[in-house]
Formats: structure tokens, sequence, C-alpha cells
């Protein structure tokens, strides 16, 4: 398998429609991520082992950028032509993929963090694989229903 390399990401459409939100690609074709989105405060430790991507909108979420983590199974051709941009981690690193928005490998896990009072818009982060598919949010902590949660805590162990 060849090196993969950091892909700058590209503007692309976004449409929340019921059961999830949809995102359209340079390229015409769209993929759907299954929803409503879980909302967890400021930071997110995902399930180990997953594929995790990265969405960050406007505030009107209509449209937004996409980054994969890590992924080292899609072209960087491919990537371009899509949007998708991309960012490659060693162990222990740390990336910011958006002003406002890290990302950082913890083992086999991804960390993402938002500063939400910099970030104009809504963070988003899809982990899945073969198995399963899981949808957050990143909020602020007075997000109503959520303040003072722990994120570790509701998202590490398995979820199916």
């Amino acid at each position: 398998m060849s090196t993969r390399s950091n892909v700058a990401p590209s503007t692309l459409g976004v449409d929340f429609v019921e059961g999830g939100l949809v995102v359209q690609y340079l390229d015409g074709r769209e993929t759907f991520y299954h929803g409503p989105p879980k909302p967890v405060t400021e930071s997110l430790r995902t399930p180990p082992g997953k594929h995790v991507h990265v969405l960050v909108t406007d505030p009107d979420g209509v449209e937004g950028v996409m980054t994969y983590v890590n992924d080292r199974d899609t072209h960087d051709g491919i990537l371009e032509t899509t949007g998708v941009g991309r960012v490659m981690l060693e162990a222990d690193d740390e990336e910011e993929l958006f002003p406002g928005v890290t990302v950082t490998t913890e083992a086999y896990s991804i960390r993402v963090e938002a500063d939400l009072e910099v970030v104009d818009g809504r963070v988003f982060v899809f982990a899945e694989d073969e198995m399963s598919e899981h949808a957050y949010e990143l909020v602020d902590r007075d997000y109503e229903g959520t303040a003072g949660r722990d994120a570790d805590d509701s998202t590490t162990g398995s979820e199916a």
C-alpha cells in the first residue's frame, strides 16, 4: 500500500434529513450519515479502531468541510475529486482541522475537541466500521439536556 498524505478539504453541501444528514460531494455523489447525532459536550473520544470523519458546518448547516482522520484506504485523487480532506496523525499527535477543532490520537481512539466559542457553526463526528455507526455533535456545556455530562463516560465502552 502506498503512503497516504494530508489532503485539504473543500466546501461541501450538507442537508439535514429525517434520520440523519446527507453530505454532497463535489463529484455529485452523496453519503448518508445515520442520526440523529448524540450531543456530547465539547470533547469526544471515539470508540477504538473506528473510521473517524469530522464535519464542521456553517451556522445554518447548509455547507461544511469534511475531514477523514487517519484514513489509509482512500486514494488522494479520490479525496480531491470528492472534496473530502484527510489528516494523518502519528501516535500522540495533534492537529487543528479547522479553527477551534482539534484532533488527537489516543491509543486506538481519536479525541476530537471543539472550542465552540471559536467555531462559527456545528461540529459533527462520525465513527464507524463494518459492525457499527456512531454519530455525535459536539455542543456547549450549556446545551439543553447535556450540562455537565462527561463525554468520556458516554462514549467509551461498546455502543451498537
